[in-house]
């Protein structure tokens, strides 16, 4: 069956086994462009420390986007599952993930999968792993909305995730709280900032933009440029459609603005977006950008608009003020922070609002990101390292001394 994938780097994995048998063997699945951006610094981690053996795995459930993140980040695939179809389902993606990972699950026999956030290819890698009693790492664990449907279907990936998951790394003393109270035992649980930060970090420090992306910069540098990303599921139709007429209407109107929108290659977007905002003044529709434009547009943004998950955790390091487009958020930190207002139905008084009164938008600046200090990776590692030792006591052991320490408390508190 692994005749049908497409492999890569095959042998340096063989030459890890001839040299260091004694490896642990971390197999490390992404899928979509903000998995990998998430998991990279984590693979880099991996691949220097000489207790790990590290396995990369692709699904290219978003196979235009992931070229070039892969090459920004030096990073090649040891397999792809080359899932990617137009217009696929969660359940297409689910099941192709599932049975083509299975097959290398049984022949590289990890000790560990590594994956990250609430994709279908994350949910499908877990279950894979679960059903072969593999160990399961998630990055970036315990976020939760509290509405399962929204965003759909990540907010219930996520959730089952954590029911498969041995060891949970989360973002924030929140989402340690939320897994908790869903009866997550503690000690199974670690709470190391997000990975995204340090992914953030390396590329404001080292990298460039293109040329093109500069001279739109500079083209536009009278004009107050409200950046824009839209692509999540629970966003097509309606609530995307008037989200658009929305901005185009504010653009109109307010000669000094402009729109700058990375437009989604998913046909739902990209049909909405032509229909709306193509051939407008001022608009400018550009094609996916690897993620050192992409930060350079953040950085150069007036405001922000956009209903991604990962853009709430990076906006934080650029001080840059966010619209999240979304009826509700499972990042509450940047909101509670002031740098990200929710937007709801509420986009176009916001937007008056806001443009005739810039207070809050002048007053956002860099800030200590509550997601992160740009060490999560590094932490993962050593803990990694530490819950894969043979010295380190099952979970079962774990569990059965806390409850036990559990108990003689509760004695000592009833005896006083």
């Amino acid at each position: 069956m692994l005749d049908s994938f497409q492999k890569k780097s095959i042998q340096t994995n063989e030459s890890l086994n001839s040299n260091n048998n004694s490896a642990c063997k971390i197999l490390v699945l992404f899928g979509t462009r903000p998995e990998l951006i998430k998991l990279a610094p984590v693979i880099f981690k991996l691949k220097k420390h000489p207790h790990f053996q590290t396995i990369v795995v692709s699904s290219s459930q978003h196979t235009d986007l992931l070229t070039p993140f892969l090459k920004i980040f030096e990073l090649k695939t040891d397999y792809d599952l080359c899932v990617m179809t137009a217009n696929q389902t969660p359940n297409q993606v689910y099941a192709k993930v599932l049975l083509s990972l299975d097959a290398i699950l049984d022949k590289e026999k990890p000790d560990l999968i590594l994956v990250q956030g609430d994709t279908t290819t994350a949910y499908a890698g877990a279950f894979a792993a679960f059903n072969r009693r593999i160990k399961i790492g998630h990055v970036e664990a315990g976020l939760r909305s509290g509405n399962p449907v929204s965003p759909f279907p990540e907010e219930l990936n996520r959730r089952l995730i954590s029911q498969l998951t041995t060891f949970h790394f989360c973002a924030t003393k929140e989402n340690r709280q939320n897994l908790l109270s869903e009866n997550i035992h503690e000690n199974q649980i670690f709470v190391v900032g997000n990975t995204v930060v340090d992914a953030l970090e390396f590329i404001k420090k080292n990298e460039q933009p293109s040329a093109k992306i500069e001279q739109l910069i500079d083209e536009t540098r009278n004009l107050k440029r409200i950046l824009l990303t839209t692509h999540r599921r629970e966003s097509f139709g309606l609530t995307m459609s008037d989200n658009l007429k929305t901005l185009r209407e504010f653009i109109e109107k307010n000669k000094d603005t402009c729109l700058i929108f990375p437009v989604h290659p998913n046909p739902n977007v990209r049909s909405v977006t032509r229909k709306i905002l193509a051939n407008r003044e001022r608009v400018f529709l550009l094609k996916p950008l690897d993620y050192i434009d992409f930060v350079a547009l953040m950085k150069a943004a007036w405001l922000i608009a956009s209903d991604s998950g990962g853009v709430q955790e990076e906006t934080p390091s650029l001080g840059k003020p966010l619209f999240v487009l979304r009826e509700n958020t499972e990042r509450p930190e940047a909101v509670e922070s002031e740098i990200a207002k929710l937007v709801g139905k509420n986009l176009r008084e916001l937007l008056a609002e806001n443009y005739a009164n810039e207070a809050w938008i002048n007053s956002v600046k860099p800030m200590k990101n509550p997601f992160g200090d740009g060490t999560a990776a590094k932490r993962i590692v050593k803990i990694l390292k530490r819950v894969l030792s043979p010295a380190f006591p099952p979970l079962f052991y774990i569990h059965k001394e806390s409850r036990r320490k559990s108990r003689l408390k509760t004695l000592q508190i009833a005896n006083e």
